[in-house]
């Protein structure tokens, strides 16, 4: 039930929300047949002219609310009396809506001597979000944030019915949670499993906004393929007012089956402005059935590091204009490098499906088990090639996320000097014992460092600094200054607009296009 806002972004969470999208065309009314054109027609009555709408288009919502309004339900959440703090302001992080505050300087229950002091004591955190019933025998499903920080779960039925619900599992990376109430014979929902409604079909919303009980909107599919920023989940947008306490709501189509899972909205000011983001039912339908089985959602894992491969690259490389995903890194001993995967492979295909980009790379290898084969098709040095080996299995996201510590910083003895060439307004130098010792650079890492970067060079306009470590460049391992001078020479022998180069920095290496100096 956090707030999780990136810029204006936040999760559509107090409250319990439903998002019904699109009508049941059970009891709509039409115009009479001679009225319809398929395009919409005036028709002349005794007053003025209407609009009649197209076939199709309901004139009530009524139906379809009535039929799927008891799958829906409240969630009401007990929080963890333990918050976490803001560092900048001291006060808990938003998460539960109702959490209250932690005031710096407040009183605090004293501990031991030298132990941390406990946060101020308060009335345990109350908040609401939404859910519905995916199955007669007590299922519920809801966002991850609405109950990651829940000590106690309370579900209100339609008939307000208050049953307590236990969490089944929760997948952090697709924000969707799993949880149980006790009983049977509940009314339960679908999840979308045949036509998808088309961007403009009509959704409806129904749930708890705002903690004022359930409450009924319509709109449209606006678009399909919405990245806001989660690694698995290419989102639905629609424009049916969602707000706080609809996150964990369902979006239904026109037969009642929910096409997606309302998880976040686009505001400026925190209130619907017509721009919310549903999980589609697929990646829900998938997540939730693990849950149920095993209690924990498990992903195919690669060991690379990867980003979009541009067109721009793509003529860096002479290669003709595409987009894919590029290896970066890859991690030691991981099964991409055992299968013989090589930084600066261009993925073109996941287990024969095209990719155009590094998430759409990731959520294909994502779909795979530990132990399935993975097939990459591939580009090396401009030539197609394929890869096959099997998948492990991803850890968690918070040790992906999470920096190594442990990487080893002892110098070896000096090597010998060579020239330290300017190039591409780029100071270089060979990565010798000083230089690892002034930059602090482990001894794992070998290339080139930048000693030296002109403002305003494209190399300096684009984030290049000293202390970083030209890995690559071109298609070729960077080992001296000279293997950088090379490369620059052969793309402006190739008549290319820039070279690609493999940086690293701050245990990450990233693909950089650096523009050539005309």
């Amino acid at each position: 039930m956090t707030n999780k806002t990136r810029g204006f972004l936040v999760s559509a969470v107090a409250g319990a929300g439903v998002a019904v999208a699109a009508m049941v065309g059970i009891g709509f009314a039409f115009p009479p047949a001679s009225a319809q054109t398929g395009k919409g027609q005036l028709i002349q009555t005794s007053g003025a002219p209407i609009f009649a709408p197209p076939p199709g288009a309901p004139l009530s919502f009524a139906d379809i609310v009535e039929k799927v309004s008891p799958a829906v339900v409240q969630i009401d959440v007990t929080g963890k009396p333990e918050g976490r703090i803001d560092p900048r302001t001291g006060r808990k992080i938003p998460g539960l809506e109702g959490f209250p505050f932690a005031i710096p300087g407040a009183p605090q229950e004293e501990g031991p001597e030298g132990a941390p002091q406990a946060e101020p004591k308060g009335p345990a955190p109350q908040s609401s979000g939404s859910g519905f019933f995916i199955s007669e025998n007590g299922y519920i499903v809801t966002n991850n944030h609405v109950v990651e920080n829940a000590a106690e779960i309370k579900v209100v039925l339609k008939d307000e019915r208050e049953l307590k619900a236990t969490v089944v599992g929760r997948d952090e990376a697709t924000d969707l949670a799993v949880l149980k109430v006790e009983g049977s014979g509940y009314a339960f929902v679908n999840f979308e499993d045949a036509a998808r409604p088309r961007v403009g079909d009509w959704v409806i919303a129904v749930g708890n906004p705002f903690g004022l009980g359930g409450t009924a909107t319509a709109g449209i599919v606006s678009a399909y393929g919405r990245d806001i920023g989660e690694t698995f989940v290419d989102f639905i947008q629609i424009d049916a007012s969602i707000n706080r306490g609809n996150s964990g709501g369902p979006t239904f189509d026109i037969y009642g089956r929910v096409i997606g899972v309302n998880s976040a909205i686009f505001s400026p000011s925190g209130g619907s402005v017509g721009i919310g983001f549903a999980i589609p039912a697929d990646v829900a339908d998938s997540v939730t059935k693990q849950l149920i089985k095993n209690g924990k959602v498990t992903r195919g894992y690669m060991g690379a590091q990867i980003q979009n491969f541009t067109p721009e690259m793509a003529a860096a490389m002479g290669l003709p204009s595409r987009k894919g995903a590029i290896i970066a890194e890859l991690v030691a001993g991981g099964p991409a490098e055992k299968g013989g995967v090589q930084s600066g492979d261009v993925v073109t295909a996941v287990n024969g499906k095209s990719v155009t980009s590094s998430a759409e790379m990731t959520r294909e290898v994502a779909r795979t088990r530990s132990g399935d084969a993975i097939r990459l098709e591939i580009l090396r040095e401009g030539k197609p090639k394929t890869l096959e080996f099997k998948a492990g299995m991803r850890p968690p996201e918070s040790q992906l996320a999470g920096k190594d510590d442990n990487a080893p910083s002892e110098d070896k003895p000096g090597s010998p000097k060579s020239d330290r060439p300017s190039v591409l307004g780029m100071m270089l130098a060979p990565l010798d014992a000083a230089n690892r010792k002034q930059f602090e650079l482990p001894i794992t890492v070998k290339g080139v460092v930048i000693t030296g970067v002109g403002v305003s060079s494209d190399a300096g306009q684009k984030g290049l600094k000293p202390g970083d470590v030209i890995v690559r460049a071109g298609d070729k391992a960077a080992l001296s200054p000279s293997d950088v001078v090379s490369a620059v020479a052969a793309a402006k022998a190739a008549g290319r607009e820039g070279v690609l180069l493999l940086v690293y920095r701050d245990g990450r290496t990233l693909f950089i296009l650096i523009k050539l100096e005309k």
